[in-house]
């Protein structure tokens, strides 16, 4: 548990962000066939309640995706039925009531410039942009003129705002555009746009031009302007564009298909980086756009104090009625949360993660962009059910402060990576390898000793497993079945075996078959080990967390779960009677000599979802976690190994002291109950 790793990142002369914790993000894409825009705009009402319910921070509008700007501009185009600078009054009132205010440009979707330079918009391998008959915005091409565009309508802003909180730009890509520009772009670069992989290099090379232009825009007039670009999601294959944020804003609402379990994980790599970051959920029962849906107040409440558990300081989205007025009920909602927020601060400012465990991530080990990578996916949320206290960590960052890394089921170690990984083995660092992790397919061979024989990949899909009698579920004495194909091999004599592989009788196909779904097993097994552990090092030969992620069992979780645990062995820094459901982190707020235990508990149900298209332009409902009501946990205990020796633990913020117990280098704490969220100080 020692000192943040440092990112390799480039600079550009941002300076980081210091961010408040209780930001709105005030969406205003407002059609030009409404009327009357912003005429219930009432200055006093406007900040009362955002007062009432505890905002610092608003992020609030310049332009929109309908192309329509809110202020006096002579760049744009202003709505046409709005009749005064509504930005401007928005933000006079906020600078009154010392609520920051960003402010928010579209980039990427731009109906109303669409329309006007459809040579601007961005188009496929066949020629087409955005389906007509569908009503939506279009995407544009930030290799067309539209850049230079945007690039002073920024300017404008920042000139007209110079004390503005900063700039957030959206919907941040560049697809495999073969627009008139883009196909003479690619000709002079030496791209063939027949080619997928060069219309990707080429989009790429677009991309980084966008953010050079538009990050020198904003700096216009202040070389210190804070700025974010958003793309939804960001990922450890962020890395040379980073050096165009200054700070982080991590657009992840659970409800509007992102689920809970992307946050944590997006939470967990950014906290690795030298930006202060927010995570941004929603008040909408669904997604952005929803008027008149509304989550539960429990869920908001527990969804931001999710995001103070791993550092984070909290964003909600909300989208404001044409008329300029705030939803009251939405601002009830809020108010709820973000009262609890604000009497937290103390204990969630200027804090470090303390970890275990280095997770690599397989986009950010291999340098790619793939949202939802079925392995980080799999890892990220059985390590979160598991209890561990973990970093998800990219290529570039320091591992010395772990005491386990895993590479899980993907990555590809090139040479550097190994080398940084050989000084960690040396210095008695401990690794868990899966899947492909830590193989040379070319030559058939393991990259570190695992102490077994390689003997290729399986024939067989599904295989089986029985593991060994450690890592097994207490229920199990039979094969489980394994769904992804595995490596074979077999283990050397003196090295401990994980468990053994049982095959099918046969694969699944046309010219054979049993039952439903898969061939059983044979009763004596294949000869073949499912992993090994030899010294520090343990290797399993299935992507055993893609297969957790697609399929989710409690006896994967259990195989995996003990398998770390004993690796980890007496090291393990937290031991807790939680159950899966339930979410901890262990924050180090070291300028206050104390650790932060967050303790996290919600149950979520699934709720509704359609495969069909109710038509009439609605768009189908998927199914939505859903939290209403916090049941309490009872008598929950924990078990930390810290590095430093506690004087004191106290339950915040309620300021009560609450007994412990220390034995064989552990702090052991019990505590009665708790609902949502408690956070458990230890002073040292």
């Amino acid at each position: 548990m020692g000192k943040k790793p440092e990112s390799q990142l480039s600079n550009t002369g941002l300076l980081p962000r210091k961010l408040r914790f209780r930001q709105i993000h005030l969406d205003f894409h407002t059609s030009p066939d409404i009327g009357g825009i912003g005429e219930k705009f009432n200055r006093k009402e406007y900040q009362e309640t955002l007062k009432d319910a505890a905002v610092d921070s608003i992020t609030t509008f310049a332009l929109c995706h309908h192309g329509y700007s809110y202020y006096d501009t002579k760049v744009g185009i202003k709505h046409p039925h709005l009749k005064f600078d509504l930005l401007k009054a928005q933000f006079d009132a906020c600078k009154e009531i010392d609520v920051n205010v960003p402010i928010y440009l579209t980039f990427g979707a731009n109906w109303l410039m669409g329309g006007l330079h459809p040579e601007w918009n961005e188009n496929n391998f066949e020629g087409r942009s955005c389906d007509p008959l569908w009503p939506g915005f279009r995407k544009m091409c930030f290799n067309s003129p539209y850049l230079d565009h945007i690039c002073e309508q920024i300017r404008e802003v920042v000139k007209l705002y110079p004390s503005c909180d900063g700039i957030f730009l959206d919907i941040i890509s560049q697809g495999q555009c073969c627009c008139v520009t883009c196909m003479k772009s690619m000709a002079e670069n030496g791209f063939d746009p027949r080619k997928e992989a060069d219309r990707k290099k080429h989009a790429q090379m677009v991309l980084m031009n966008y953010y050079r232009k538009t990050t020198e825009a904003a700096k216009a007039f202040d070389k210190n302007m804070p700025i974010f670009h958003n793309s939804g999601h960001v990922s450890p294959a962020y890395r040379e564009k980073l050096k165009y944020f200054s700070h982080l804003e991590l657009e992840s609402l659970p409800t509007g298909g992102w689920g809970y379990d992307h946050f944590p994980m997006v939470a967990k790599y950014c906290s690795n980086l030298k930006f202060d970051f927010l995570g941004m959920t929603g008040k909408f029962h669904t997604t952005w756009g929803e008027f008149g849906g509304y989550k539960h107040p429990d869920a908001l409440r527990y969804e931001c104090a999710s995001m103070l558990a791993v550092g984070a300081k909290c964003s909600i989205g909300d989208q404001l009625h044409p008329s300029g007025r705030l939803d009251s009920t939405t601002y009830r909602i809020i108010g709820e949360a973000y009262r609890e927020v604000e009497a937290k601060e103390p204990w969630c400012d200027n804090v470090e993660n303390a970890s275990d465990i280095g997770l690599y991530s397989v986009e950010g080990a291999n340098d790619v962009e793939a949202q939802n990578h079925p392995s980080d996916i799999g890892a990220s949320r059985l390590l979160l059910e598991g209890h561990f206290l973990f970093d998800i960590i990219d290529s570039d960052m320091d591992v010395s402060k772990y005491k386990m890394i895993i590479l899980p089921d993907d990555v590809n170690a090139g040479p550097a990576l190994k080398k940084k990984i050989d000084a960690y083995l040396k210095n008695g660092g401990k690794m868990l390898l899966t899947g492909v992790s830590g193989l040379d397919t070319e030559r058939k061979s393991f990259l570190w000793d695992v102490g077994a024989e390689y003997c290729g990949l399986s024939e067989f899909r599904p295989d089986y497993v029985l593991p060994s009698e450690e890592l097994r579920s207490e229920f199990l004495d039979s094969p489980v079945v394994m769904y992804f194909r595995s490596h074979r091999i077999k283990v050397k004599k003196g090295v401990k075996s994980c468990g053994r592989i049982y095959d099918p009788y046969f694969n699944r196909e046309y010219s054979h078959f049993c039952s439903h779904q898969h061939t059983p097993y044979k009763l004596e097994d294949s000869g073949f080990d499912s992993g090994s552990v030899k010294g520090n090092i343990m290797y399993l030969a299935h992507p055993v967390f893609e297969n957790y992620r697609w399929y989710g069992a409690s006896v994967y979780r259990d195989y995996m779960v003990n398998a770390i645990r004993e690796m980890l062995g007496d090291d393990i820094g937290l031991k807790s009677s939680l159950p899966p459901q339930a979410r901890v982190t262990l924050m180090e707020q070291a300028s206050e000599k104390r650790y932060v235990l967050h303790l996290l508990y919600a149950n979520k149900i699934v709720r509704g979802g359609s495969n069909s298209n109710p038509g009439d332009f609605i768009r189908p409902c998927n199914s939505v976690e859903i939290i209403e009501g916090l049941d309490p946990l009872f008598g929950t205990s924990v078990s930390l190994k810290l590095d430093r020796k506690i004087k004191k633990v106290t339950l915040e913020p309620q300021g009560m002291d609450i007994g412990f117990s220390e034995s064989d280098g552990r702090v052991n704490i019990n505590i009665g109950k708790f609902a949502c969220h408690q956070m458990l100080v230890c002073h040292y």
